[in-house]
This record gives structure tokens, C-alpha cells and sequence, in this order.
């Protein structure tokens, strides 16, 4: 038996007592130990899921990491309720990866299993039971005993029932038992939240009935028989259209889907009677959510540059566990990576690749399917619980050697990783901000890579600084691709001084002259146009022009974003909205007027310059939906749109052939963010966008239009001169100990009362200060934001040196000194967040 730490242990006695030390999806700091009773000994193992109790009241989904012979010496070790699994849902290097993210990030592995484990795979005393929709009590081979059958009486009448109230129902303290034993005769199905509640993708069918299927006499007699009415025949025929029992009568088990019948515009009625009559019937099938496609197998054709790069990757892994391939926009990275994961799989390896955004995975996947079909699952946040559930299984069974995903990927049940590859590597929306464990998945990737002892290929056309950093020390290889694939051409890049064409009167809508004729030069070429701003609603805020009033978040320190369509004014923080009022609060006055610029604002705007052209917008507004990011861009790929306009999500990795213009219409608000990294996100930003223009033979144009054109950032975009912008910022990062010279941490004290959350702060930042490490502690001071959700927030910043061990003493100070603060009643109700790494 396998331990957290990989040894393993055969106990000596079969008689004597097992214990295990179980995970619990909560914020504590250790595993806690229960009883294995005897009659479960031969049925856990590290990673199997197990119900135990929790407190005086709550029961719990644990996930067993370590099983011994030791009882807790604290206190007296309850026993464990039951096991919900027969093989485990979880493996050893998982929860070795747990316990290294719960180490590495300051959380609590409980943290990271809650993260990690879809809400399917969590059992607890809030989860909800409700009726199988396919269970059928006339055709179970499972006999039922008294008090299951009250519970599924129950649940005819009632869509869901809590955990309690089953306990009620029978009469009975602990209800899992009975809960399990319907679970495994397919009588219910449970889950925790309304959005979790399972609903199987199911397909009515129909088939002929015996004799008919395979009797061919039987089916001529029965034609006889229904001459006389000519709309059950039509029925029958299209039936026999679509599975030619006469040629191969074991077709008929498979059937059709009963809609074929309604589609063909046939009578229902008529299908209706021949299942009364038994010369048909009807049955549900439950159908897995993902289609079975099949690679096409082609053979991928690679340039001379693209074979040179993949060339020096394999070269590369012989000396260095991760690569950094450095490929311009446009340059064919993907080509590369499937020639990479083709090889990985045909070695009987696992492959994860990591993409930083869902609008990424929609052009990718399509990519990807085309050559690895069904061999691929896709994991990310906009698949229902169920789809989550059905690729974790997937992984575990085999059936996806390879998996495309964006951050909560990383844990998936891999078992036998070959190679990561993290895709647009230095991507800020790789990070988790919040809940814990907060997490950055390209760090935490090439950790479980390291477990794995797999390689990983960082890829980017603007690397991050860190991953470059690490390039240019030689801890990680370093491939360069300078083609753009096809021989297509770099952009032309145009810079557009808004305050020029404010004086010149030249300024329309917001719009500068030299990006209204660019833009209507791609139309009248038929070509299309990309415009990106970073900033989603109408516009940021709206303003009484009489009285200076900006409407507040009752619950933010933050202005209301104006959001046109919906007529509301919408916190970005919390979520509260409200009315766009008539008439300013403050003062009275009509006069209230939007103020700066959204995508909503900017999408009306190019209506009304350009009335001929088809506009659409894809930001989080429009795109809420599973497939609203799908449905956008085949509408613009297959050229039913002219111009996008676009957030961050149209910056990544978008390939689109007719598009030879990229507006950038406020470049000035990514240069001017109070962040260290704002240069560098600037550079990146812009690139990346300007990089959607021109991917094919026609020279793409970038118009970016700013108040300082001058800015040595515009001057390194222009020149690609991404080594000589590295080189400088870096030796401001340097000077005044930033990334990667040093390691960052942000503590953040939270209370509802201002004065509590400013005493805790201070208390916490002094007792930090005291920890004997080579550090820089900054603050406290109040947060960019001073409020969210009604929390007021204080930040204290500390600035690590990366030599020795200064970071491993002062995360289990830091351990040391939150236990004793929350052992004080004064700060017990203050909310302590730990970020590591935070920007």
C-alpha cells in the first residue's frame, strides 16, 4: 500500500488496526486521521474517496492520502462512514502535488483538493438527492428494501431532497449507507449545488420490436397489414431507410433517435401507435457529452524554419526538463507543438497542454481535433459539472491520452505525463486570484511536470520576463523562431496622437483620422478589421456635468460601470448593480453625461461611422453563454462580421486570414497602470494584438492611437526589439528589487470595520518583520481598491531574497504566526490572504 510519500506499507496483521489520514475539502492546516473499519480494510487505498464525519454534525467527502497503523495522540479517532469508490478517483503524485501547491502557495491542502476535484466527485451533508432520470423500477435487476423505497416514493413527488431530510424520511442518524446502496442501483443521483445537479445527455431511440428485426416474413406480413394506412408505412419505411434490418438485422439494437422521424415531417401520431401496438419501441440511451471524432491523420508539413525549431526543442530536453520556444506572432508554434505531442503519445505518454483563455481553446481545438479526434478531451470552466466529471474519468480510464485545458487542467488525474506544454506562457490570466489556492498554472505546470518527470515547453512570442530570465541563466533551453509561418509579413505599425487630432478638430466619436481611414480601406476591401480595448461596458463611468457625481458601488471602493444595453450601472468587483438614474442624486441636474471608453460605447460608435459595416463585440458581456465565444468567431471566420471589437480575449492567439487592420484605441491606459509590470504587459498587450493582422499574404496594418507617442515602449513594439526592452527593464526591476530578483508576497488583512482591519494589518506587518530572513517589507497601506464587498483591505508587501532558504523559513513563520493570531480573539474575525507571487 502506497503512502503520501511513495514508500509503502503491508501490514504485518490482518487483525490489527488500520487508520487514514483523510483530506477534507476545508481550510485546515493537516490531515485528519480516522478509523478504517475492519470491514472496509481490503477496500481503501491512497486516493479513494471516503464519507466521514465532520464536527458534531457534517459529513464529508475525504480523499485518503496516507494509510498506517498509528492512532492520533490530540484526540480520540472517529470512524470512517463509508467508501464511495471501488478503484481511486485521486493518484499518489496528485496528492503529492496538492501537498506541494498547499505548501508553496500558503493555503491548506484541503484548499487545493476543493479546488481540484469537480463538485461531482464531492459528497457532503449539504448534498441534495434526486431521482435517476433513466432509472425504471419494472426493469432494475436491483430488489429494494423498506426504507429505499420510501426515499424513491419521495422523489416521485419531490424533484430533490436534502441529506437531512432522508434522515428524517427513514428514521435513521447516518443516511449514507442507504444513500450508496440506491447510488449503486442507479436509483438516484446526488449532487451539491442547483448548478451540479446531474442531467445525463439522454436520446430517445426507437427500434422494431421481435419478431421484425429478424424475421423477414414477419416484416412483410406486417406491411400487409398496415397497407391500409399509408402514414404508419411512411413511419416503417423511414425506419428501414435508416437501418437496413433486411441487409444486417443486427442493426437494429443500435436504432435511430426518434427525432429522425419528426424531422422528416412524419406523423408522431402514427410512430405513437405502432409502439402501442409492439411493432415498435421507444428506449433512453444516455450518450456520452463528447462527440467520438476520428483524427484525420494528416501528415503535418513543417517549414524549414519550423523543422530547425522542433529539432533543437528534442535537442533541448536532453539537457534541460523545460524549453522556452521564443516564436514571433504567426510563426507556427502549433504545427510544432502537434509534431511534439504526436511523438509524446505514440510512446505511450500523457500530454497536457495549457492554453491561458476559453476564447483561445474554441480556434485551437478545432485545430486539434481535425488530427488527434476522440484521443482528446477538452477541461475548462464553461463545461458543465457533468462534462468535468466525464473527462476526469476519462483521464483515469484512458480514453484521453491527451488533454487541452486552461489552468484547472493542472489537476486533472494524469498518471504517466510525457509532456506540458504552456501556450501564450506569459499570460497573466494563468493566475488564480481567488479562493486559495492562488495559483500560477505555468509554475504550478512545470512542478507537476517535474513529478511526472515529463518535459515542458513554455511557448510565447513576448515571453514573460521571469521565463526569459531563466532562458538567458541557462536553467531553462531556449528556442527562437524569427518567420512568421507562409513567408507572411510583419505589420506595419502606425502611431496616431489623439491630442494631435483634438486640436486639429480631426477627433470623431473617439476615433483619430488615419484610424477611420484605415479602417474604411479594409472595408472596401472586403477585408476585416480587429479593434481591441481593455475595457468592457459603454463606458467606465457616468458623471453629472454640473456637479461633478459619479455613482459609487454601495460595497466597493470603485465607480459604477455603465453598461448601455442593459440601462444599468454594474459593479466589476461584487456584481451590484442598479438603474442608471434620470436626474443627478447629488444635485438634481439632467445634465449626466458617459465618460471614457467600453467595448459597448466603441461598438456603437463604429456603427455609426462605418452604417455599411457589420459590427460585433466579444468581451465577458457577450459571451456569458458556453458557446458565445464559439459562436462569435465562426461568425467572423467565416466573414458574416467586418469589424470585431474586443477585450483582452481577442489579443490570444486568433487566426483569421482577412484581417489586415488592428485598432488599438487607448493604448495609454495599459502603459499607465500602477504595476511594475506595466511595461512589459504594454509590450506584450499590444504584440500580441497586432499580431491578428496580416497572417497570410496580405501586410497587416497596426494603428495605435495615444497621447504619447513618444514612449520607449511604442519604439520597442514598432522594432520587435523585444532583447533590448528586456534588457532595460530589467535593470529598473534590478535597482529596486522586483521580479525575478526577488520573490514577492501579498499579505492582506479584511474586516467589515475599517479600524479592525488597519489594527491587524499593522500587528501582522510588525510580527512579519521580526522573521530573521534576508526580506524587504513594504506597507501596510490600503489597497488599490480600499473596499470590496463590504471588507475593507490593507496590504503589506514582502520583497524575499530568492538565495538559500529564506523562502521556505519565512512561509512557515508566516504558518506559525496566523495560527496565533486567529488564537486571539481580537482578530479571530479578521480574513487573512496570503498571494505568493501575486502579480
Amino acid at each position: 500500500m502506497e503512502s503520501l510519500f511513495g514508500d509503502t506499507y503491508e501490514p504485518q496483521d490482518e487483525k490489527s488496526r488500520l487508520f487514514a489520514d483523510v483530506i477534507l475539502p476545508v481550510p485546515i492546516p493537516k490531515m485528519f486521521t480516522y478509523k478504517i473499519p475492519r470491514n472496509l480494510a481490503e477496500e481503501v487505498g491512497i486516493g479513494y474517496r471516503v464519507m466521514v464525519q465532520f464536527g458534531q454534525k457534517k459529513v464529508l467527502t475525504g480523499i485518503i492520502g496516507k494509510v498506517h497503523q498509528k492512532p492520533p495522540k490530540e484526540y480520540e479517532a472517529k470512524t470512517i462512514l463509508d467508501v464511495l469508490d471501488t478503484y481511486a478517483m485521486v493518484n499518489p503524485l496528485q496528492i503529492k502535488f496538492w501537498a506541494w501547491m498547499a505548501e508553496y502557495y500558503c493555503c491548506h491542502i484541503g484548499e487545493v483538493m476543493n479546488a481540484a476535484l469537480p463538485a461531482g466527485l464531492k459528497l457532503s451533508s449539504e448534498s441534495k438527492v434526486q431521482l435517476n432520470p433513466t432509472y425504471d423500477a419494472d426493469t432494475s435487476p436491483y430488489p429494494l428494501d423498506e426504507r429505499e423505497e420510501v426515499i424513491l416514493q419521495a422523489l416521485a413527488t419531490k424533484a430533490e431532497l436534502t441529506y437531512e431530510d432522508c434522515q428524517e424520511l427513514v428514521g435513521v442518524k447516518t443516511i449514507h449507507g442507504i444513500l450508496k446502496s440506491l447510488v449503486i442501483k442507479e436509483a438516484i443521483i446526488i449532487f451539491e449545488q442547483v448548478k451540479d445537479k446531474y442531467t445525463p445527455k439522454v436520446e430517445n431511440r426507437i427500434r422494431l420490436c421481435h419478431p421484425y428485426a429478424s424475421d423477414k416474413q414477419a416484416l412483410e406480413r406486417l406491411f400487409q397489414e398496415i397497407a391500409a394506412k399509408p402514414k404508419q408505412e411512411e413511419v416503417l419505411l423511414k425506419y428501414l431507410q435508416e437501418i437496413p434490418v433486411y441487409q444486417n438485422p443486427a442493426l437494429n439494437s443500435k436504432g435511430v433517435e426518434k427525432k429522425v422521424i419528426a424531422d422528416a415531417g412524419l406523423s408522431m401520431s402514427s410512430l405513437k401507435t405502432l409502439i402501442k401496438n409492439g411493432v415498435m419501441e421507444e428506449y433512453k440511451l444516455i450518450i456520452s457529452r463528447f462527440e467520438d471524432k476520428e483524427g484525420s491523420g494528416e501528415e503535418i508539413k513543417l517549414s524549414e524554419e519550423q523543422q530547425r525549431a522542433l529539432n533543437e526543442i528534442k535537442q533541448g530536453f536532453q539537457d534541460h526538463q523545460v524549453n522556452l520556444l521564443h516564436g514571433i506572432t504567426g510563426s507556427g508554434k502549433t504545427e510544432i507543438y502537434i509534431k511534439l505531442i504526436e511523438e509524446a503519445l505514440a510512446s505511450g505518454s500523457q500530454v497536457l497542454l495549457l492554453l491561458p483563455e476559453i476564447a483561445l481553446t474554441t480556434q485551437m481545438v478545432g485545430r486539434l481535433q481535425e488530427v488527434f479526434g476522440s484521443r482528446m478531451g477538452v477541461y475548462h470552466s464553461k463545461y458543465s459539472d457533468n462534462e468535468r466529471v466525464e473527462v476526469w474519468n476519462g483521464v483515469i480510464s484512458g480514453k484521453f491520452a491527451f488533454v487541452v485545458g486552461v489552468r484547472s487542467s493542472i489537476f486533472l488525474p494524469f498518471d504517466s505525463l510525457g509532456l506540458v506544454i504552456v501556450d501564450e506562457e506569459h499570460e497573466s490570466s494563468y493566475k488564480q486570484y481567488d479562493p486559495a489556492p492562488r495559483f500560477h498554472a505555468r509554475d504550478a505546470a512545470i512542478m507537476l511536470s517535474w513529478l511526472h518527470q515529463a518535459k515542458t515547453l513554455l511557448g510565447s512570442a513576448t515571453p514573460s520576463f521571469e521565463s526569459f530570465f531563466n532562458a538567458r541563466t541557462k536553467k531553462y533551453g531556449y528556442i527562437q523562431l524569427n518567420q512568421r509561418y507562409g513567408d507572411a509579413k510583419l505589420p506595419e505599425y502606425i502611431l496616431s496622437d489623439i491630442l494631435v487630432d483634438k486640436k486639429k478638430n480631426l477627433l470623431k466619436l473617439d476615433f483619430t483620422r488615419v484610424m477611420r481611414e484605415k479602417i474604411q480601406e479594409a472595408l472596401n476591401k472586403q477585408e476585416q478589421v480587429l479593434i481591441f480595448q481593455n475595457r468592457r461596458g459603454y463606458a467606465p463611468y457616468i458623471s453629472c456635468e454640473d456637479c461633478g457625481w459619479i455613482p459609487e458601488c454601495e460595497h466597493c471602493d470603485v465607480s459604477l460601470t455603465y453598461h448601455q444595453f442593459s440601462e444599468e450601472m454594474r459593479c466589476h468587483y461584487c456584481g451590484f448593480k442598479e438603474n442608471v438614474p434620470k436626474v443627478c442624486p447629488a444635485c438634481g441636474s439632467g445634465k449626466l453625461a458617459a465618460v471614457g471608453l467600453g467595448t459597448e460605447r466603441i461598438e456603437e460608435s463604429l456603427a455609426l461611422l462605418f452604417p455599411e459595416a457589420r459590427v460585433a463585440r466579444m468581451d465577458l458581456d457577450t459571451t456569458r453563454s458556453k458557446y458565445g465565444y464559439q459562436r462569435l468567431l465562426e461568425d467572423f471566420g467565416a466573414g458574416n462580421v467586418d469589424i470585431l471589437v474586443g477585450t483582452q480575449m481577442i489579443t490570444k492567439g486568433l487566426d483569421f486570414d482577412r484581417v489586415t487592420v488592428v485598432g488599438i484605441l487607448d493604448a495609454d491606459r495599459i502603459l499607465y497602470f500602477p504595476d511594475f509590470r506595466a511595461g512589459e504587459r504594454a509590450f506584450q498587450q499590444i504584440t500580441q494584438v497586432a499580431g491578428r493582422a496580416g497572417r497570410r499574404e496580405r501586410k497587416g496594418t497596426v494603428v495605435i492611437q495615444t497621447r504619447k507617442p513618444d514612449h520607449y515602449v511604442f519604439d520597442a513594439v514598432m522594432k520587435g526589439d523585444y532583447k533590448n526592452f528586456y534588457v532595460n527593464d530589467m535593470t529598473e526591476r534590478q535597482k529596486f528589487f522586483y521580479p525575478p530578483f526577488v520573490k514577492l508576497i501579498k499579505i492582506s488583512s479584511r474586516h467589515k470595520d475599517y479600524k479592525t482591519a488597519e489594527k491587524a494589518a499593522r500587528h501582522l506587518h510588525n510580527l512579519l518583520s521580526d522573521i530573521q530572513v534576508r526580506k524587504i517589507m513594504l506597507g501596510p497601506e490600503k489597497g488599490l481598491i480600499g473596499k470590496i464587498k463590504n471588507q475593507y483591505i490593507f496590504e503589506s508587501l514582502v520583497k524575499l531574497d530568492k538565495s538559500g532558504n529564506a523562502q521556505a523559513v519565512f512561509k512557515q513563520e508566516l504558518q506559525r504566526i496566523l495560527e496565533e493570531m486567529y488564537a486571539n480573539k481580537e482578530y479571530r474575525s479578521v480574513r487573512v490572504v496570503v498571494d505568493v507571487d501575486p502579480y
